[in-house]
């Protein structure tokens, strides 16, 4: 066999993607387009996803994002409880005749209540735009994982190409040093 033989046998990248994306149990069914197909082959699918996303971001969702952070942190934690704990002195103890919210701090339940009426659905929204950037995430990991697959498997072909036609070499190194040793034995 011939080293041509060997390289023309070599699959193209396009057949080597196809033959791949063929395999994939999760993409049955699914239509992968030309252009998905070529962008695996010769193009950069890795994206950074956190650029991409917080560029379109509205004012509105990237203070939702900063809010939900505030709300989930230890300054938020602390700010909050030292405002409690005043709101409670001041009413009980230091205005306890003249208090603007005495003991029940009906007042302060429905700021409480307002508060968290408010931050549930701030943090949600938040929750819901991180879910959306780790589906992102993981698209673009699949694709860049797709296009490690389809390189290692060119790799792995061509090596195996190569591996062959070191054998063939030596087969044929043998068999002139044979027909060089009997040229040897004859002229002697």
């Amino acid at each position: 066999m011939e080293s041509k033989d060997l390289i023309g046998s070599t699959p193209s990248k396009e057949e080597l993607v196809r033959e791949i994306l063929e395999k994939d149990k999760d993409l049955k069914g699914s239509n992968i387009d030309e252009e998905l197909l070529h962008e695996l082959i010769s193009g950069k699918v890795s994206e950074n996803i956190n650029s991409t996303h917080d560029e379109n971001l509205t004012l509105g969702q990237r203070a939702a994002d900063k809010i939900a952070a505030f709300g989930g942190s230890w300054p938020f934690i602390i700010t909050f409880s030292l405002t409690l704990a005043s709101w409670i002195i001041l009413n009980a103890v230091i205005l306890k005749t003249k208090a603007f919210d005495p003991y029940p701090f009906i007042l302060l339940n429905l700021v409480l209540s307002c508060l968290a009426a408010i931050q549930a659905p701030i943090i949600m929204m938040s929750q819901n735009r991180q879910t959306e950037k780790d589906r992102l995430t993981a698209a673009n990991d699949y694709l860049i994982n797709l296009k490690s697959e389809i390189i290692i498997e060119d790799l792995h072909h061509k090596i195996d190409i190569l591996m062959e036609q070191c054998e063939e070499n030596k087969r044929n190194q043998e068999i002139l040093l044979k027909i060089i040793e009997e040229l040897r034995n004859r002229s002697s």
